[in-house]
């Protein structure tokens, strides 16, 4: 489909591998130019070369968005590269297993620059460019903001803040015309997870557990599946959503798992 995103410049964070990278592809293969931003230059120029090879436009800055200097060079980075900044996508995160029992308040903090504090950070030094493209930001969240999980509370409540986030975004930015909203992801099958599968004794097995939980079809969303709605909520086809969180998720949260 043609969602006219032709040459916007949307900056997606971690997005050289997993969803990051196929939201990437996806904005792509609609003609925008996704600018990567992620720590590692090797993987970022790996995507590049994907995308350059299905015969679409890219860019990307290498950078660890740990640190507020990181993320305002970053931006400063696409701006001078480009000029402008169309749409944000808040990805990068990980889900690094800081629970409350085990965990302490230094790998708390930590984890929340990691998974919350970046996507503030972004969204505040693109703004400018944002308020004069009447451009969209969309935030990556997890189910684990509204199932929990076990074991991981700086995750958790790192979501949860993205999703307040988005909302509160959602609010103050309506004067400028500018979109905020969020897609929220329970199992999709990345890097990441397969690092977290291989952990078990029998990983086929525990596989087999999740997705028989996935109401529609038995199985993992896909990459593209999430990507298809980032894109559709980047582009003036969703011209009046806004604060929306939206569950690409197969029903995971909010149908019955015993369907």
């Amino acid at each position: 489909m043609n969602l006219h995103l032709t040459d916007k410049v949307i900056v997606v964070t971690g997005g050289a591998k997993g969803i990051g990278k196929g939201i990437a592809l996806k904005l792509a293969e609609e003609g925008a130019i996704p600018v990567i931003v992620g720590r590692n230059g090797k993987d970022n120029e790996l995507a590049i070369k994907e995308i350059a090879v299905a015969g679409g436009k890219s860019f990307a800055v290498t950078a660890d968005l740990i640190s507020d200097e990181a993320c305002r060079l970053a931006i400063d980075a696409v701006i001078k590269k480009f000029g402008r900044i169309e749409g944000l996508v808040n990805n990068a995160g990980i889900n690094d297993s800081v629970g409350l029992e085990k965990g302490s308040y230094a790998e708390f903090l930590t984890s929340l620059h990691k998974n919350l504090i970046h996507y503030y950070l972004m969204a505040h030094y693109a703004l400018p460019s944002l308020i004069k493209s009447k451009g969209a930001i969309v935030n990556i969240g997890s189910k684990v903001a509204e199932t929990g999980q076990g074991n991981t509370s700086a995750y958790a409540a790192s979501n949860g803040g993205r999703n307040a986030l988005t909302r509160e975004w959602a609010v103050e930015l309506l004067p400028y015309g500018i979109r905020v909203n969020a897609v929220i992801v329970a199992e999709s099958f990345t890097p990441l997870y397969q690092n977290w599968i291989s952990t078990f004794p029998n990983p086929e097995e525990k596989l087999r557990s999740i997705t028989d939980k996935i109401p529609l079809g038995r199985r993992m969303t896909t990459a593209e599946e999430i990507a298809n709605t980032v894109a559709f909520l980047l582009s003036d086809a969703s011209s009046h959503t806004t604060g929306q969180l939206i569950h690409v998720d197969g029903g995971y949260v909010h149908l019955d798992r015993s369907l």
